[in-house]
């Protein structure tokens, strides 16, 4: 199919203001959460960010590549959210969004491209779609985690290490302040991917 008929480039449009908005409100996130002291959370959103970033440079190179280097304008009609930002609610709504991009959005983008006989994007797309669904997996746990107060609070005993001087204590609950360096608790490290194998999301 001639890629400028095709929905795919549609789609990929789409796709590219999507990751781009998605970069932008991690990045909001992650200054509230820095104002909050929470700052292994602002780290964590700043990788976020990035993540939607590359994928937004992604299908930015996609449109590049199969409409020969240069396209003036694609017109594309799309809902995106605007909600007043507050982390407690912040980071369970972008889990919501994720998951809808992981399990609905991109699996139909990639297929439409696969039908449409462009099999590089519909590899791209289906790609994309297992990191969102990483993304919903940490946002999604991470939202629990802040909205019952026990970001650093475990029923076991857990590993506790500050990112700032990277003292270590293992210990049910994590310091206010790091005994070293004085940071305040939110600079303690969570190591998210040892945490989410466990839990049950």
């Amino acid at each position: 199919m001639n890629f400028d008929e095709s929905t795919t480039k549609t789609n990929l449009a789409r796709s590219f203001a999507a990751e781009c908005q998605a970069g932008a409100r991690y990045q909001f996130m992650s200054k509230m959460a820095l104002q909050d002291q929470q700052k292994f959370l602002s780290d964590t959103m700043k990788t976020l960010a990035k993540n939607e970033m590359a994928h937004a440079k992604v299908v930015y190179d996609h449109i590049l590549k199969h409409s020969g280097g240069s396209v003036k304008n694609i017109a594309i009609e799309a809902g995106y959210p605007f909600d007043a930002p507050e982390l407690s609610t912040s980071l369970l709504e972008e889990s919501l969004i994720e998951l809808s991009e992981a399990e609905n959005i991109y699996p139909s983008f990639a297929r439409i491209a696969r039908d449409e006989g462009f099999v590089d994007i519909a590899k791209s797309f289906d790609m994309i779609a297992q990191i969102e669904s990483t993304h919903h997996q940490i946002l999604k746990y991470l939202a629990e985690l802040y909205k019952s107060n026990k970001m650093y609070k475990r029923t076991s005993p857990t590993e506790w290490k500050c990112s700032n001087c990277g003292h270590v204590e293992i210990k049910k609950e994590g310091w206010k302040e790091c005994p070293l360096c004085s940071m305040p608790q939110g600079y303690i490290i969570i190591d998210l991917e040892k945490e989410l194998k466990n839990a049950k999301i």
